[in-house]
């Protein structure tokens, strides 16, 4: 066997499920949000989270290893602090906090995904659905805690790739947006802050609006950005030069995908754009990881809907109509794929 040959990475990979749940339970013990500023010894931590002594140092240290915390010293009289990172972004007092998605990937996905084999081998959902429940947006909409806990987690994972748009796209020849899906408002106030020659609205559904005008007040937007309450699925779209879906269409089966695409052609004047943000796979299918088991979720969570490459979105935007096509790289694995009427 060659020198240049290890198994390194395929166990690294086979063991990923360690990590990985290291830092689910640390977020879902709020150890970073009970540091937050501070730095605790092992005792102190351990009593401030409830832990039995046994684990307590393995797993703050198993964080430091993992470059979550940050210790001074070694021994009991050691200190632990959030590290950079989760300073910024597991903190629950920061505006940046991305933990919500992670807590909804303990609670739910984490247990989903052990049914992937069943997944692969029968094409159907694999969550809430498989044990008689409701789909995952039917028990959201049904529960106005978990909907605000949903839309508050989506935000959080969103927020970097919807500032890179804002910044990175030309939106000096539009004056209006809409965006479908909208959530919290947060496309819509990151964009007309960045741009304030342009006319922002926030669309979704009924059950959704007052959290969105909660959000977009909270954050000083109310006479920039407006929301409106509407199907995406059952009703036109409200026309604007410009009409976004971030992590919308991805959600959906080939038939709304499809149908969808058509509504945004429909919303936009000549020239105007159709912006689809997701985590795009690339066109040769072998490079965007995150996308593909993303798409590998979806199935888990809807059966027959998944991601998309720009290939595929550019063929369902020339079918409505569109004259041409772009793809705009923004954070990671993200992107914005862009076609213009």
């Amino acid at each position: 066997m060659p020198d240049a040959i290890s198994p390194q990475r395929i166990l690294d990979t086979g063991f990923g499920f360690w990590p990985s749940k290291v830092l689910l339970t640390a977020v879902g013990l709020e150890l970073f949000t009970k540091l937050g500023t501070r730095a605790m010894t092992a005792d102190e931590l351990g009593r401030a989270l409830a832990l039995h002594p046994r684990g307590t140092y393995d797993f703050f240290d198993a964080l430091v290893a993992l470059r979550f915390l940050e210790r001074d010293g070694d021994g009991p009289n050691a200190r632990y602090r959030n590290g950079a990172e989760a300073a910024a972004f597991l903190d629950k007092a920061q505006p940046t906090y991305v933990g919500g998605m992670l807590e909804m990937c303990d609670a739910r996905l984490y247990g989903f995904w052990n049914d992937l084999p069943t997944a692969l081998r029968t094409g159907q959902p694999q969550n809430e659905l498989r044990q008689g429940g409701t789909s995952m947006f039917e028990t959201l909409y049904a529960d106005p805690a978990r909907l605000e806990q949903f839309m508050s987690a989506m935000r959080g994972i969103s927020m970097a790739n919807f500032a890179a748009l804002a910044e990175k796209f030309d939106f000096s020849r539009y004056r209006t947006l809409c965006d479908v899906g909208g959530a919290t408002g947060l496309l819509s106030v990151l964009v007309a802050r960045r741009h304030p020659h342009l006319a922002c609205l926030s669309y979704d559904l009924p059950v959704v609006e007052p959290i969105a005008r909660r959000w977009i007040e909270k954050d000083g937007m109310a006479g920039r950005v407006q929301t409106v309450a509407g199907d995406f699925l059952a009703a036109p779209l409200p026309k604007a030069d410009v009409v976004t879906m971030g992590m919308i269409l991805h959600d959906w089966n080939l038939e709304k995908k499809r149908h969808l695409v058509a509504r945004a052609y429909d919303a936009l004047p000549p020239g105007g754009a159709f912006i689809a943000i997701e985590n795009l796979i690339d066109d040769a299918r072998r490079e965007n990881a995150f996308g593909l088991l993303m798409s590998l979720n979806m199935l888990i969570e809807f059966g027959d809907a998944f991601d998309y490459t720009g290939a595929d979105f550019w063929t369902w935007c020339r079918e409505a109509g569109f004259t041409r096509y772009e793809v705009l790289h923004l954070n990671g694995p993200c992107s914005a794929a862009i076609a213009y009427k």
